[in-house]
């Protein structure tokens, strides 16, 4: 039955799956694609990671138009990608268009065992697919007692501070600090908002917050149909603005990638991916239980102790996740459903 939502039109009733039919719906539409049992394992965890922290932005939304991009050629389902090593610390990966987290998952190996010798050493990564979540490499490296800095570009969606064309990514930064009981996990967009966010929005016809997003003409709009067409504002005004153009920069100068409108390959089905990705481990001075204390002291300030660290949402809303099933859009479902089929 359909019910009516904010956008005064029908919307059909989200489906409830448990956790382990969605990674298996997510694991066969990849392997359908040719997607080898490892990577598929690891696409899938990225993606269903993002919609148990309460991310569907960055969830199962992104497995139909990935496939399509394996099926029409610009993805490759099976490289892991080809390293060279600059100096000692730094590693350059050639994606050769593989899959995002499979390319980056093998460098990141691959620096962690460097780390251990040298105290730092950073992965930069051309010619990947989309990366996703980026909070999953961050808990994934601190989880093995390192820091992690990890920032990607994207398409430009973001309209600099004054501007009304979208000339920068919304261009992502997150880190990852071990803790106990669980890492310090930061991940957030430059932009108020993220282009899948957007897209999230459109598919469950949930209008947008004002100040998100401008239309195709600059004016603002609610309207994530709109918004796609438009442009993202820079979150914090002229600062987030300042930190997505620093982040453009130091990813292109490391990585030899694009910049700006050259970017593309992340929100469609049939441009190879020209974004860069780059990631910075590093192996800390102390153990991870000499932060509790201060986590704590954060945690307990608020006047009902109700202070949350980066991360804890997502810990909560995966938690409930894992014991209640996700939420997906009807017609999401039918699409992953197909996707093994097609």
């Amino acid at each position: 039955m359909s019910t009516p939502n904010p956008l005064g039109q029908p919307l059909e009733k989200p489906v409830r799956l448990p956790v382990a039919e969605l990674r298996d719906l997510a694991e066969r539409a990849l392997r359908s694609a040719g997607v080898p049992v490892k990577g598929a394992r690891w696409q899938a965890d990225l993606l269903i990671d993002a919609e148990l922290k309460g991310q569907p932005s960055h969830g199962l939304l992104r497995l139909p138009r990935l496939v399509r991009r394996i099926r029409a050629g610009v993805a490759d389902p099976e490289t892991t990608g080809t390293h060279t090593w600059i100096g000692q610390a730094l590693l350059q990966a050639e994606g050769g268009q593989g899959l995002g987290p499979v390319v980056a998952r093998t460098a990141l190996d691959v620096v962690q065992e460097r780390v251990h010798e040298t105290g730092i050493a950073a992965a930069s990564i051309a010619s990947a697919n989309h990366l996703g979540m980026l909070a999953w490499y961050a808990e994934h490296v601190a989880k093995r007692g390192l820091v992690c800095l990890a920032m990607t570009t994207s398409e430009a969606l973001v309209h600099p501070y004054g501007g009304r064309r979208a000339l920068i990514g919304t261009n992502p930064i997150a880190v990852g600090v071990p803790a106990e009981p669980e890492p310090f996990v930061l991940d957030m967009a430059t932009s108020q908002i993220s282009m899948g966010k957007v897209h999230a929005h459109a598919l469950r016809e949930e209008p947008l917050e004002p100040g998100w997003a401008l239309d195709a003409d600059g004016e603002p709009t609610v309207d994530p149909l709109r918004a796609k067409e438009g442009a993202l504002a820079p979150f914090g005004g002229a600062k987030g603005y300042g930190l997505g153009l620093a982040i453009e920069l130091m990813v292109a100068s490391l990585t030899g990638t694009a910049l700006g409108t050259g970017i593309t390959g992340t929100l469609d089905s049939v441009h190879p991916a020209t974004k860069g990705d780059l990631f910075v481990l590093l192996r800390p001075a102390v153990v991870p239980g000499h932060l509790t204390d201060y986590l704590t002291e954060i945690r307990d300030s608020g006047p009902d102790r109700a202070v949350l660290v980066p991360g804890d949402r997502a810990r909560e809303c995966r938690s409930r996740a894992l014991a209640n099933g996700v939420e997906l859009p009807a017609a999401l479902v039918a699409e992953l459903r197909a996707l093994d089929h097609a």
